[in-house]
């Protein structure tokens, strides 16, 4: 993850627009797998599986235990599909929501068809 914590003191407003991605540039999927693991206090030896979900690439963490999926282009339709699934936890690149929007519906989405399950956007 990128180093975007700052002071509103040291952060100049043209500073702003290089902050807006909590992602270190040429991370790859995998990468930020594993750091949500680690964050999340998750065995770095669960079994991981990669699954086709509305045509998106998804990490399937230990039988539904996680679903990550960090695609530039998350859709509702692949939040559902997430959601129906009923997921211990969830992740989401931040950046692949089209907006602020976009993220509150999936929230919701998630509320309406797997309340219990954890969601996290990065």
């Amino acid at each position: 993850m990128a180093d975007v914590l700052r002071t509103p003191d040291e952060t100049g407003q043209q500073a702003l627009s290089e902050l807006e991605n909590s992602v270190k540039p040429g991370r790859s999927a995998e990468d930020l797998l594993f750091q949500v693991l680690l964050d999340w206090g998750l065995e770095l030896t669960m079994p991981v599986t990669v699954e086709q979900l509305q045509g998106h690439e998804v990490f399937i963490v230990d039988d539904d235990a996680l679903i990550a999926c960090f695609e530039s282009d998350v859709s509702p339709d692949l939040v559902r599909a997430v959601a129906q699934r009923e997921p211990l936890r969830a992740v989401f690149r931040d950046s692949g929501f089209a907006s602020d929007d976009a993220r509150i519906n999936a929230e919701q989405i998630f509320r309406e068809l797997s309340p219990a399950t954890d969601v996290k956007a990065i």
